[in-house]
This record gives structure tokens, C-alpha cells and sequence, in this order.
């Protein structure tokens, strides 16, 4: 039997430009006779990481319940690591999950909890105790295995949790809403805990979460979910260049706001000058649109916005360009879907 260490090492050495290892195409559902999910595609390499993302009624909760061989699809399928979605059993033992909401067993300890899911997947007493201690040192607990859960603070135990979805040395980690109920620090510490996962385990995680900073910062790729069809999908940079913008925003001290209008009204490109949020500095910048011919490209008209106000000697603040941020192309995308 190949060790839990030696199959994780093996996976982070390969390149990511191998076969994706999980893969759904043309996955729909729909609950009676009401489409709640309809052709999702996409694919995922080993040690990326994929931000799942939708609003309220988008499909996220289907698609994922899909993907863990909770919910059979209508139509499409879908595969772990090369093994078809007809083999479900077979798919378990290859994903790890962690739900949004999961019950701990108060008056065990935590290398005693994960021990027995060791010991469910089929590994010895003494193997699964080894790869419990190993993978609480991975997420950080291992001076506290022996206390019990119940004195485990929503931090402690979302870390037990990840590592008791880790028991099976899983080729796919599913984690809902990882960080929900933590403190800054909390959530930070267990982004970077993410990231080791994928990048030291070479396992690819799927993450749900209503957090848009997280997701920009912590993902590789994304997808994005609208009325159950897919509005957006690719890299993080890939989907943010999709949104439409056709602006700037910056911001400059409040007693810099007049002139800062007069130079930058003054400008070619710029079509009006809108400020934003009263005594914040914030000006929006609208610009002409540069593919009618009639206006510069939108890095120069940038370029020019910046050069301008640093000639005039106004101090910049903040430099926006508009669609530049995810939060932004998620509201865009989703209301267009909507619509």
C-alpha cells in the first residue's frame, strides 16, 4: 500500500500542465421539472485552486453536491482523478470535504477523531494514528491532539476539520465557506493553510465562499454561477479582464478635489468627471470609448490621468481601474444573468 506521504509528494512534484484531475462537462439538474443547474463544464489541475462562486439560488449548493456523489445529475458527468462519476464509491475515496456546517464530537480528542476516520478508509490502528498526528501538524494542532474537541476554539476545529478531509490523501479537497465565523486573523491564517495544501499536497480545492476579497486572493481560478448556468470561467485575471469598464476611479485629498476636476476635465479621453461619496475625495473618472476610434486606449488615457495629476502636484491616493477588483465583475456578471 502506497503511504499517505508518498502519494502526496509524488502528486505536488508533477507539473500542472498534466490532465486535469477533476473534470464535469455538460452537468445538469433540475428539481421537479425546475432547472436548478444547466451545463456546467469546466476542469481543474492538480495544486490549483478553484473559487466557486454564485449568489443565493445560482446552483453552487447542486453543483457541489453533484461533485461529491451526493445528488446524481440529470444529464452530463463528471471525473476524479480519471475515475468516471458512474462510480461513485470509487469518487468518495478520492475527494475529501468540508461542509459548511459539521458536528464535532465533543468529548473526543482530536487525534483520537481523526484515528478513526483513518481507520475507516481502511488504514491500521497504528497508520491511522500516524497520519492523524502528521496531518494535525499540517493544520497546526498537534500540541493540542490530545485535548478534547469540545475545548477547541471555530477556528481550531475548522482546521480539524481540514485535516480530517485530508485522511484519505484526497486528489480533490471540497471546502465550504472554510472561514465563516473567523476573526482576520483566523480567516488569513487558514488561507495560507489552503494554499499549502494545494501547492505542498498537489491536491486541487474547490472553495465556496460569499467572501470576494478571499476568493481574489487566495485562487487560482474561478467560476462563476448565475440563475444555474455558468456566466464566467478561467483564471482569476481571465475572468476579472471579462467585465465591461470603461473608467477610472481616484481619490485625492478633499482640499485637492476642485483642481483635481479642472486638470482632469481638461484631459482627451476623459468624457466627464463624477465625484463620489461627499468629503471621501473619491472622483469617478467616465472615459470616452476607445474602440468607436474617437478616443485614446485605456492605458494611455490611464497613463495620462496620472501623469496630469502628478505634474499638477495632487497627491494620489487611491487609482482604480473600474471591473479591476472581482467583487465588481461578480455584481456585473451575475445582474447581467439576471437579466
Amino acid at each position: 500500500m502506497v503511504s499517505e506521504n508518498d502519494a502526496a509528494a509524488r502528486r505536488a512534484s508533477d507539473p500542472l500542465t498534466q490532465p486535469p484531475i477533476l473534470e464535469a462537462e455538460h452537468l445538469q439538474k433540475a428539481y421537479g421539472g425546475r432547472p436548478a443547474l444547466r451545463d456546467l463544464s469546466f476542469s481543474l489541475a492538480p495544486g490549483r485552486i478553484l473559487g466557486f462562486l454564485g449568489p443565493n439560488g445560482a446552483g453552487k449548493t447542486t453543483s457541489i453536491r453533484i461533485l461529491t456523489t451526493i445528488l446524481e445529475p440529470d444529464a452530463g458527468h463528471f471525473a476524479v482523478a480519471g475515475v468516471s462519476s458512474r462510480y461513485p464509491e470509487r469518487i468518495r475515496s478520492r475527494i475529501g470535504v468540508l461542509p459548511e456546517s459539521q458536528g464535532y464530537p465533543k468529548e473526543m480528542t482530536g487525534i483520537d477523531y481523526l484515528t478513526y476516520f483513518g481507520r475507516h478508509y481502511g488504514w491500521t490502528a497504528s497508520e491511522a494514528r500516524r497520519i492523524g498526528w502528521a496531518l494535525l501538524e499540517v493544520v497546526g494542532l498537534q500540541h493540542r491532539a490530545k485535548s478534547l474537541i469540545g475545548s477547541y476554539s471555530r477556528g481550531m476545529r475548522q482546521r480539524l476539520g481540514i485535516a480530517r478531509a485530508l485522511v484519505n490523501d484526497p486528489a480533490v479537497v471540497f471546502l465550504d465557506e472554510p472561514t465563516l465565523g473567523l476573526d482576520p486573523r483566523g480567516q488569513q491564517e487558514l488561507l495560507v493553510l489552503i494554499r499549502r495544501i494545494a501547492r505542498e499536497r498537489g491536491a486541487a480545492v474547490v472553495l465556496c465562499s460569499h467572501l470576494l476579497s478571499e476568493i481574489e486572493s487566495v485562487c487560482d481560478d474561478v467560476v462563476i454561477l448565475s440563475v444555474g448556468q455558468v456566466v464566467a470561467k478561467g483564471s482569476v485575471t481571465e475572468v476579472i479582464g471579462q467585465a465591461r469598464g470603461n473608467g477610472v476611479r481616484v481619490q485625492v485629498p478633499l482640499s485637492a478635489v476642485a483642481q483635481a476636476e479642472q486638470v482632469l476635465e481638461a484631459l482627451p479621453g476623459v468624457m466627464r468627471i463624477v465625484p463620489k461619496g461627499q468629503g471621501s475625495g473619491w472622483l469617478q473618472v467616465e472615459l470616452l470609448d476607445s474602440a468607436s476610434g474617437t478616443a485614446p486606449e485605456g492605458d494611455t488615457v490611464n497613463n495620462g490621468i496620472l501623469e496630469a495629476l502628478i505634474q499638477a502636484r495632487i497627491p494620489i491616493l487611491t487609482f482604480e481601474a473600474e471591473g479591476s477588483r472581482l467583487q465588481e465583475v461578480f455584481l456585473q456578471l451575475t445582474e447581467e444573468a439576471i437579466r
